[in-house]
């Protein structure tokens, strides 16, 4: 909420700035800027909706928005991308006059405000990608700011424009590999792809070696609501010599959860063959 009053405000100072100036990198940061608004903004309400229990429409809750927001905040980055390079084509072309003091007293206050918002979200979950596309935008405003007080300095000492739409496609450079990441993440997550840092197949082979009395894993499927709220279900074969089914069970939850940190697994134990497997071969009558 911080980020979004600083940077809800001072977009209206920098786009006023830029028209007075006639800057496109100070237009191109005040777009950016809106976008940041939005996002801040639809990143605080998927923090609010997150909070709210699960129910009998959504029965995971409702953690998937706060993944839902990042990924349009990262689609929203692009499009950005798309129109600072378009206006920066069109400047390079058709080159206009730029008050380079204006200018650089805007940019300058605008690294200021961008600064305090971006240590503000830094200090908050990393791992969150609901925070982390908030921050990237706001890095993007950042990177933003500096670009737009160089360009003005150049201006201001040497009369050369044309280093306005230059800095903005550079900055658009940076904004777009970052808006790639995030859109990139939280797609894979909600297409309920499992976590880019586990190998499922060696997980299964440390349970197997690990859990007194499995013997056999498959049927695996690992995703996440969130990047911090794994889930995991799959089936298990337990040997002749295991004590109790309800053992195991515990001891391979506990872990799951312990090595990996997968807190909710759902596991079936599987008794003479993958009941799965009999089902889809007419075995047996699914219930």
């Amino acid at each position: 909420m911080i980020a979004l009053v600083l940077t809800g405000t001072f977009m209206v100072v920098e786009v006023i700035g830029g028209i007075i100036s006639g800057s496109l990198a100070l237009l191109a940061d005040a777009g950016h800027m809106l976008t940041d608004t939005m996002a801040l903004a639809l990143a605080a309400m998927a923090f609010q909706v997150g909070k709210r229990p699960p129910d009998g429409k959504l029965t995971f809750g409702y953690q998937r928005f706060q993944i839902l927001a990042a990924f349009v905040n990262g689609l929203s980055l692009l499009a950005v991308v798309g129109w600072i390079l378009y206006e920066a084509i069109h400047r390079l072309i058709v080159p206009i006059e730029i008050l380079g003091e204006t200018m650089l007293v805007v940019a300058a206050a605008g690294l200021v405000v961008n600064l305090v918002s971006f240590a503000v979200l830094h200090s908050g979950d990393q791992e969150n990608l609901n925070i982390r596309g908030a921050a990237l935008h706001v890095a993007g405003d950042l990177l933003g700011s500096v670009a737009a007080m160089v360009a003005a300095l150049v201006i201001i000492y040497t009369g050369w424009t044309l280093i306005d739409p230059i800095l903005s496609v550079a900055v658009a450079a940076l904004i777009l590999k970052s808006a790639w990441a995030l859109v990139k993440r939280s797609g894979h997550i909600l297409l309920e792809g499992a976590p880019e840092w586990l190998d499922v197949k060696a997980m299964q082979e440390r349970i197997v070696a690990g859990v007194p009395g499995v013997c056999e894993i498959h049927h695996v499927h690992i995703w996440g609501l969130t990047p911090q709220e794994l889930m995991l279900t799959m089936h298990m074969s337990v040997t002749d010599e295991a004590t109790s089914q309800s053992d195991v069970l515990r001891d391979t939850k506990k872990f799951l959860k312990t090595e990996y940190g997968i807190g909710h697994a759902t596991i079936e134990v599987d008794v003479d063959g993958c009941s799965d497997h009999q089902v889809s071969r007419g075995l047996t009558t699914p219930i």
